[in-house]
């Protein structure tokens, strides 16, 4: 209960937002730490984090999440947001929709780089969560219920909700409906903020500013065609035509040219995530994008087709292609990563783990090449080694529950069955899962033969679960 309840206030954070222009307001500060603090508003995120890793669908990507992350860090660096510590969770839905949530916490959906056009596009998204993020519009709405009526304010969100979890567009209409217009009201100013802030982080990390434009032109026509269904995105963020016309008027009044509209990078992402929703077998998966790559030969298209032979297992096919644009872009990583990628995928682990070497000789410690080392080393029995790759990662990223994942995999088939049920503990630990996370620990002290640094480690684990699942049932 008192995770959903939770999860219930998170969703403040995804209330409809449009344009208004007459209300004042409320200053970021005493008077909003007053309400909710910074530290609260990380416990909360994390709160946020439990229940979209125990229910939603991950992209457990390392090359899609890497090139996520790095935009987004570069964009904060140029953004107001002063705490730069994120947790991003990459959606595994096709649907367009993207969200900051407190503590840090930007989710995107795989459909939103399938609606952006080109990077600028893309970034202007992403710009306007950290807009979200840095002037702590979930703190500011919690002022303004606790200033008028929280308990009625929290009817509200708990209809949003319903709405965004079971993605009944018709559950968002839920409420009084006197408190929706009040709500929704106050909401657009936040939009509105958000919007001016995104727009001038997106000049400022170097795009073309008739991205943002670009971007709402785009879902507002994907709200056209989605009719009574529109996606989750422009049901918390509805796109208005006075808003399409502000974002490129705003774009004309400035005096900046050359920002940049696309990368490399974001063709090749895109690529491998129109691979990914092709919901047709592998070898009709492999005609289409060949078709399309022949019709139109961007690097997008051909990056698409090599995904899709890799799924259809034609490797040589794929390489050939791969070797092509390698001597084009020769030291790209994402293309190097996915040629060992390849070699992995059909068990070609020398060739695989010759090519991801180089990668890591060029780029010490990068994700996707570091998660590929340590499954070919796996594959390889070399499961010491794979295993002190992946804790070499989690010393940055231990609130990853993917390499939790892999980590006790790996220690699985090295038989290091302590290890597996810690890794395994922590893993569950964030997902929510306090009991059986409780349970995985137990049975790693059971294993423990009474060696007191390694029991005292556990019992530190046990004592942690039990106090989380305590407070989940109200002790």
């Amino acid at each position: 209960m008192i995770s959903r309840t939770i999860f219930l206030l998170l969703v403040i954070t995804q209330l409809l937002f449009a344009q208004e222009k007459d209300l004042n307001l409320p200053s970021l500060g005493d008077r909003v730490s007053g309400v909710i603090s910074v530290e609260q508003e990380k416990i909360l995120g994390q709160g946020f984090l439990e229940q979209v890793y125990a229910q939603a669908p991950l992209i457990n990507d390392p090359i899609i999440q890497e090139y996520t992350e790095l935009l987004i860090y570069r964009l904060s660096e140029t953004s107001q947001v002063q705490d730069r510590q994120f947790t991003i969770i990459l959606i595994d839905e096709k649907s367009l929709n993207a969200f900051a949530a407190p503590g840090g916490v930007i989710g995107v959906n795989g459909g939103l780089f399938l609606n952006a056009g080109n990077e600028a596009q893309f970034a202007s998204v992403l710009g306007h969560e950290l807009a979200h993020l840095s002037q702590r519009h979930f703190a500011r709405n919690i002022l303004r219920g606790k200033d008028t009526n929280l308990a009625s304010s929290l009817i509200m969100v708990s209809a949003i909700a319903l709405a965004i979890v079971s993605n009944n567009p018709s559950a968002f209409i839920a409420g009084p409906a006197a408190l929706a217009q009040q709500q929704l009201r106050y909401s657009r100013i936040f939009e509105r903020e958000a919007d001016r802030y995104g727009f001038n982080n997106l000049i400022a990390a170097g795009y073309d500013p008739r991205g943002m434009g670009e971007m709402f032109e785009n879902m507002a026509k994907t709200r056209k065609l989605s009719g009574d269904n529109p996606p989750e995105f422009l049901l918390t963020h509805p796109i208005t035509s006075s808003r399409v016309s502000d974002a490129f008027n705003a774009a004309e009044r400035i005096e900046f040219s050359g920002g940049k509209k696309n990368t490399i990078n974001f063709e090749f992402i895109k690529g491998r995530l129109k691979t990914r929703y092709y919901s047709s077998s592998p070898q009709a998966a492999a005609r289409y994008f060949k078709n399309l790559y022949l019709e139109s030969p961007s690097n997008e298209n051909k990056y698409a087709y090599i995904s899709a032979l890799k799924g259809n297992s034609e490797a040589e096919e794929a390489i050939k292609l791969l070797n092509e644009m390698l001597e084009k872009f020769p030291k790209n990583l994402i293309l190097n990563i996915t040629k060992s990628e390849i070699f992995l995928y059909e068990q070609r682990l020398d060739d695989a783990l010759k090519d991801i070497n180089k990668v890591l000789n060029i780029s010490p410690k990068n994700y996707p090449a570091s998660i590929i080392k340590s499954k070919i080393l796996s594959a390889q029995k070399e499961t010491i080694k794979a295993e002190e790759i992946l804790r070499d990662l989690l010393i940055n990223k231990n609130r990853d529950p993917s390499l939790w994942l892999q980590l006790s995999e790996v220690q699985r088939a090295g038989k290091n069955i302590i290890g597996y049920h810690l890794s395994r503990g922590e893993y569950l630990m964030l997902l929510g899962d306090f009991e059986n996370a409780l349970n995985q620990f137990k049975f790693a002290l059971g294993l423990s033969n009474n060696s007191f640094q390694t029991s005292e480690t556990i019992m530190t684990k046990i004592k942690l679960a039990q106090e989380k699942l305590g407070a989940r049932r109200g002790f």
